[in-house]
């Protein structure tokens, strides 16, 4: 006999349950995940691996910042910029951390971990307040940070463009040479539009271009949690 879903009340209360979940989330921002990693760097391969699992979920927006500090070692991390070093050595001071280091994970603008192990991770992001910041609105040449509900902090805007693919480089040299290392969300471009202090702003920024996705992070300064994020 086959049995017909469409009359089971316990199913149709489970699609209805999950279709209301969908649309609660639906205009929530995603947890921001930032990996601060290198190339030239042997502890960093777990780490690249567990953001590559992150890139997958629709409720996390995983960014893979390339530092620059261990290119001395053999290796010069082909993806990597002094911003993005600097983004990372301005977070350190609020996360009570004495120094750059790396594998790094910051949830959030707020936690820190270093990445080894995925259910941590997890666990971390779970441990997060939902971002509930200003929403954002992308279009082709602009993004609008809408007005805040209450009374909110001062925040900086950015403008990051990101491979939203998985990349396999092969590493000549260094303490990973002779291996392939799968990168996720690479980021390539990190650029800061300006301030937001409660009120509705808009910011022309470029179109999507080159593969590149846009993402807009609201942040407080130096280093400071992140209040919403959006991305294409």
């Amino acid at each position: 006999m086959k049995h017909s879903a469409a009359f089971n009340p316990a199913i149709i209360a489970a699609v209805l349950a999950v279709g209301s979940t969908a649309q609660a989330s639906a205009g929530q921002s995603p947890a921001v995940v930032e990996l601060f990693t290198s190339q030239g760097c042997s502890s960093c391969p777990p780490a690249n691996a567990n953001l590559v699992k992150l890139s997958n979920d629709p409720n996390v927006l995983a960014l893979s910042f390339s530092v620059a500090y261990w290119d001395y070692l053999g290796w010069k991390d082909i993806f990597g910029k002094k911003e993005f070093t600097d983004r990372q050595v301005t977070y350190e001071p609020a996360l009570g951390q004495s120094g750059a280091f790396t594998p790094q994970m910051v949830v959030n603008g707020h936690q820190s971990i270093v990445g080894y192990d995925l259910s941590e991770i997890r666990r971390v992001i779970a441990s997060e307040p939902a971002l509930s910041g200003p929403r954002i609105a992308l279009s082709a040449n602009s993004v609008v940070v809408d007005a805040a509900k209450e009374s909110p902090a001062a925040a900086d805007i950015w403008l990051v463009r990101y491979d939203k693919g998985i990349v396999q480089v092969p590493v000549a040299r260094g303490e990973n040479a002779g291996e392939t290392l799968a990168h996720a969300h690479v980021v390539h471009g990190l650029q800061r539009l300006g301030m937001w202090q409660g009120e509705t702003v808009t910011f022309p920024i470029p179109a999507a271009s080159g593969g590149l996705k846009r993402a807009i992070i609201v942040q407080e300064p130096k280093g400071g949690r992140i209040l919403a994020a959006a991305s294409d």
